[in-house]
């Protein structure tokens, strides 16, 4: 019977070394399935915009715009953006160019203000933005489209919108929910740098060791309800 001193060793010890992450994995798991995702991703605060006729001149003033391109577009989009028509073209190589439809101007990258006004144009009840500040660099917050503008606005949920500097595109919605479950995702999957690793050494150590702990009480569970018993009888 040196199996059951064996793994009664295996279950305590390895089970106080993975207990605070299995408690963090319980934790966090509950957490993601009671929240709903939308929420976190603040899609309840998205503004409904109806859709809005582009003038009939567009098509020539785009004209106008794409003879003036140092470089032939890989894709050319229009829409309306930042409150006017405008052509969003992007090339095989260096970053898309944003122009205003009505002026043929070049409006990319967009302004400091320009950014805060597509921010308040895209969230619904946005109040007061309080800052805005120029992003150049991923954060474990921010991986989208660079250089980018973050504007925060002075509410509960402290929404800070980020809007792409050359396209003037939303490109994502951080509160403080979102903060929440992205330190909770950052524990539950054991990456603290980019919250985003499924595969480091630590989370398979870790599981590894969490699935052995499970085993050896399964393997122990017949030994302690028959010694239960005897004691009992």
């Amino acid at each position: 019977m040196r199996l059951v001193p064996f793994l009664t060793s295996v279950h305590k010890w390895l089970g106080l070394i993975v207990g605070v992450q299995v408690v963090l994995w319980c934790a966090s798991g509950a957490f993601f399935a009671l929240v709903p995702i939308e929420r976190v991703r603040s899609e309840h605060r998205l503004a409904t915009q109806a859709p809005t006729a582009l003038p009939r001149d567009t098509l020539t003033n785009l004209d106008g715009v794409l003879r003036t391109l140092p470089q032939a577009p890989s894709e050319v989009t229009v829409t309306n953006r930042l409150a006017r028509p405008v052509a969003l073209i992007s090339f095989t190589e260096g970053a898309p160019r944003l122009y205003d439809l009505a002026t043929g101007a070049r409006i990319s990258p967009i302004s400091a203000d320009q950014a805060a006004a597509a921010a308040r144009a895209a969230i619904a009840n946005a109040g007061t933005v309080r800052a805005v500040r120029h992003v150049t660099q991923e954060t474990p917050e921010y991986r989208g489209a660079l250089p980018a503008w973050r504007v925060a606005f002075s509410d509960r949920e402290r929404l800070a919108v980020y809007v792409a500097a050359d396209t003037g595109a939303v490109t994502a919605r951080r509160s403080d929910l979102w903060r929440v479950y992205d330190a909770l995702w950052a524990l539950h999957i054991m990456d603290w740098r980019d919250h985003e690793n499924f595969n480091t050494g630590l989370l398979i150590a870790f599981s590894l060791a969490a699935l052995l702990v499970s085993l050896a009480g399964l393997a122990l569970l017949p030994y302690k309800l028959r010694l239960r018993i005897r004691r009992s009888g």
